[in-house]
């Protein structure tokens, strides 16, 4: 049997006698304010099976170098609870898997720049610095990243022994240049618009640029314990593996999350009124040609007694700067999965699809255009004053934008 936590407390437990099942803590259903792991399996309603346990699970862990993970800790790949039981303490959301927390904040500060980049440069081979004493954590997603504490006096440490993480440090994409700028601009743009986003800013260390992400579901208490809040991505919302966090495949075969599918869950299980800043962050995402805003990289933040509501918005990223990145839609809007060719009844066909109002969806992609676009200049005059930018990226990013959103404007009231 194995426990899941919160903080040092038990909150349910996973027994694989005929197929893998979750049950709660009866202690942990009683508190007041207790919340679910996931929406899919409430508080007070028995046992849960394998069909939403598995998924769950597997969500929890990163799509990349499970093979090198494995091979240290000396555990399959395929084993989804046996790597959950080794690097399980700290993951996106509120549990811990097999072991509590240890009190208060523990955590090693990193030495210097250059021993920062030295652990930038080994995180293809050593993910997560897996193997290093009392570190134990986990991200979902394919790019390398680096969950870390910032402490009292602003430097980045490595998390111990459960300690909550309360940043995620992205480096550089080498392949991708400029995309430290790139994605920093987007999130700055999105909460520029209006819109809830995780905050951000940037460093370097040695020759290598990152962006740091501030945790939305991390929270200091008044003594100054981080404690974490809960969230699950959409693929846990939906019951799917992480291999099902796009809509189809590049053979155009349908095999994972829908919009549909996702404002429907959200109105079923979090509230109908949610889905409208849901439709805020699609079209943000399509007007800014985020590519890779799949199921995953939307969440719902969960409190006690399961009430819930969409997540900040994390993982933006402009795709037009780059030619070798597939800059189709993750998921369709109406039969369309190309922006450039979206118009006013691809617009309202998603409207219907999502059981929203085609006029008010249509009116709102008009007015996040104008404010898109005209926000963009702010957005990238505000990242240049950031730690690291790249000035070129950043300009030519600022002009895609524009006009990538002048255009869909256009098209929709064509």
């Amino acid at each position: 049997m194995t426990t899941i936590y919160y903080e040092n407390w038990p909150v349910a437990y996973l027994t694989d006698d005929d197929g893998l099942s979750l049950a709660y803590d009866a202690e942990w259903e009683k508190r007041q304010s207790a919340f679910p792991l996931s929406l899919t399996m409430p508080l007070r309603e028995g046992s849960h099976g394998p069909e939403k346990v598995m998924p769950w699970l597997a969500n929890l862990l990163p799509e990349a170098h499970l093979s090198e993970i494995g091979q240290q800790l000396k555990v399959s790949p395929q084993d989804v609870l046996g790597l959950l039981m080794r690097v399980g303490r700290d993951t996106a959301g509120a549990f811990s898997i097999g072991e509590p927390r240890r009190d208060g904040n523990n955590f090693r500060v990193v030495d210097d720049a250059e021993a920062l980049e030295r652990i930038i440069n080994e995180l293809p081979e050593r993910p997560f610095l897996i193997g290093e004493r009392g570190v134990s954590m986990s991200l979902a997603g394919v790019q390398d990243k680096l969950p870390v504490f910032i402490n009292a006096d602003g430097r980045i440490a490595i998390p111990l022994d459960g300690t909550p993480s309360t940043h995620i440090l992205k480096p550089d994409i080498r392949r991708l240049a400029g995309s430290v700028t790139n994605e920093a601009f987007c999130m700055t743009l999105a909460r520029l618009c209006g819109l809830e986003a995780a905050e951000v800013t940037t460093g370097r260390a040695g020759e290598r640029d990152y962006l740091l992400v501030r945790r939305y579901d991390r929270i200091a208490d008044v003594q100054g314990i981080v404690r974490r809040i809960h969230q699950e991505d959409f693929c846990q919302l939906l019951g799917l593996f992480p291999a099902e966090k796009y809509e189809q495949t590049g053979l155009g075969r349908r095999i994972g999350a829908s919009l549909p599918q996702m404002f429907e869950a959200l109105a079923r299980l979090v509230s109908p009124a949610e889905r409208l800043r849901l439709l805020d962050a699609v079209i943000f995402n399509v007007l800014i040609c985020n590519s890779d805003s799949h199921a995953k990289n939307y969440s719902v933040l969960i409190g006690a007694s399961g009430t819930a509501r969409l997540a900040p918005l994390y993982d933006l990223m402009c795709a037009a700067p780059y030619r070798q990145i597939d800059q189709s839609l993750p998921q369709r809007l109406g039969t369309r999965r190309n922006a450039d060719e979206l118009h006013g009844k691809d617009w309202r066909q998603f409207a219907s699809d999502t059981g929203l109002s085609p006029a008010m969806v249509t009116r709102r992609v008009e007015e996040l255009a104008g404010l898109v676009a005209s926000r963009a200049n702010e957005a990238l005059t505000q990242v240049l004053s950031y730690p690291v930018s790249d000035r070129e990226s950043g300009s030519s990013l600022a002009f895609l934008v524009k006009k990538r959103c002048g255009r869909i404007e256009r098209q929709i009231r064509g």
